[in-house]
Formats: structure tokens, C-alpha cells, sequence
């Protein structure tokens, strides 16, 4: 079976192509990020986020849940590893301390319209930190009230599958923060940190560059522009000179 067969590869390519190159490699919303000067550790097992990495942002109860969500929208398989051994819950919680995770990188004044069409930009007061903090509570209180006491991590991955499905299509209703723009950020979060810049903290090891073909902050490619469809045949590289 070729890869492109493959939907979860599939997937991630597709993610891959309508991203800006030098976003990938810089790390998406990180641009304006004092944080691109720490390193990560290394990726711990599947289904755990790695035991050195301590969260600065995300109490216990949201980094369990954190975990078990990427965990499902970038699970591991065959073809590689997954969000977790990639290290995107490391990438989510360091995100919040960022200029991006405040709602620094854009307008945040009032008067906020949040029925407005999206093309007029963010219409609410809530940073992406707060957008996590209280969609969190939300939904795990939703699963607490519907599926006999027990938190979203606390389901089976069937149940947890169709809450985030639900989030997705906007089936379940939140008070604090709606519930489809909470589920955009987990899964754009989720992305970003499977592809971004290893510096960043996910993307450990290179392994989504690797999954996709991806040479990262290789400086010269010139050789390879008149060649369309050969592989790439070297690693890729780290904006700090690391190489996969």
C-alpha cells in the first residue's frame, strides 16, 4: 500500500502543504515567542506525556485531559509516532506562555460580537490561555454530567472520539467559551506542535518532518528545485543545528 493510500499520512501532509515553509520551521505561532530558546526533553511512552517536562500552565487535571485529546487527534500507528512521543502537550503548555497564549499577537479591545462572520476577525475577550482554562472545566464537567461521573480522560476512546466530534460541530454547548472555537484551537494547537520546530518543544526527534519528507531549516536547496518527485535524500535539521 503506498503511503498516500495511508489516511492518517494523508492527513498530515495535507496539513503540511497549506502551511508556509519557513512558518513550519519557525514554529507557527512562536514567532514572537521568548520561549524559542529553551530546549525539550526527551519524548517519554505512548499515551504519557514525558515525566520530565512539568507543565507551567496546565494544572494536573488539564494536562490529563491535554494528553488524552492530542492523543487521539494525532494517534500513534504503524507509520510513526503519535502527538504524545512527539511531545505536543510539552508544545501546548509552553504556548501559553507566550506572547500568543496572553492574546498579545492580536486586537483584544472591545466591543466584542461573537456572532459576527469570522472574516472580521477574534471577537472574544478570552486569550487562547483562558480559551484552554475554561473550555477544559467546561467540557469535562459536560462529561461528568453525561457519562455517569467520569472526566473526558476518564472515557473509553470510543466516547472520548465522538465528545470531540460533538466539540467539532458545535453539538454540545459550553457557557464560558464556545465549544467548536475551544476544539479549532486544541487542533490547530495539536498540529503546530507535531510540525513545528523541535526548539519549540514538540516535534521531538524530527518525527513529523521525518513522516512527511519534510528537510526543516536546511538553508539551500537549490540543487533539488529542477528534480520534482525525487526524495530528499538527506535529514532534517533544527533551527539550533540539531539533525533528525
Amino acid at each position: 500500500m503506498s503511503d498516500d493510500k495511508v489516511p492518517r499520512r494523508r492527513f498530515l501532509r495535507q496539513v503540511l502543504a497549506i502551511v508556509p515553509a519557513a512558518t513550519v520551521a519557525s514554529g507557527a505561532t512562536l514567532t514572537q515567542s521568548a520561549c524559542s530558546s529553551q530546549s525539550g526533553p526527551a519524548a517519554g511512552a505512548a499515551g504519557t506525556a514525558d515525566a520530565a517536562y512539568q507543565p507551567t500552565y496546565f494544572t494536573g487535571s488539564e494536562w490529563t485531559f491535554i494528553n488524552a485529546a492530542v492523543d487521539l487527534l494525532i494517534p500513534e500507528d504503524a507509520f510513526g509516532p503519535g502527538a504524545i512521543k512527539a511531545g505536543v502537550p510539552e508544545f501546548i503548555d509552553r504556548q501559553m506562555e507566550t506572547p500568543f497564549g496572553h492574546g498579545k499577537l492580536w486586537y483584544m479591545q472591545g466591543p466584542f460580537h461573537p456572532d459576527q462572520p469570522p472574516e472580521l476577525g477574534y471577537q472574544l475577550s478570552l486569550a487562547p490561555r483562558d480559551i484552554y482554562r475554561h473550555g477544559i472545566k467546561a467540557c469535562d464537567d459536560w462529561c461528568t454530567k453525561n457519562y455517569a461521573g467520569k472526566t473526558f480522560a476518564q472515557l473509553d476512546k470510543s466516547a472520548q472520539e465522538k465528545v470531540l466530534g460533538d466539540l467539532e460541530h458545535a453539538k454540545i454547548e459550553f457557557d464560558t467559551v464556545p465549544a467548536r472555537t475551544f476544539f479549532g484551537y486544541l487542533l490547530s494547537n495539536t498540529k503546530e506542535g507535531f510540525f513545528a520546530d523541535p526548539i519549540h518543544g514538540g516535534n521531538k526527534g524530527m518525527v513529523g518532518w521525518k513522516m512527511v519528507g519534510f528537510p526543516g531549516a536546511r538553508a539551500d536547496f537549490m540543487d533539488w528545485i529542477d528534480q520534482p518527485g525525487v526524495k530528499y535524500p538527506y535529514g532534517p535539521v533544527s533551527i539550533d543545528g540539531k539533525r533528525g
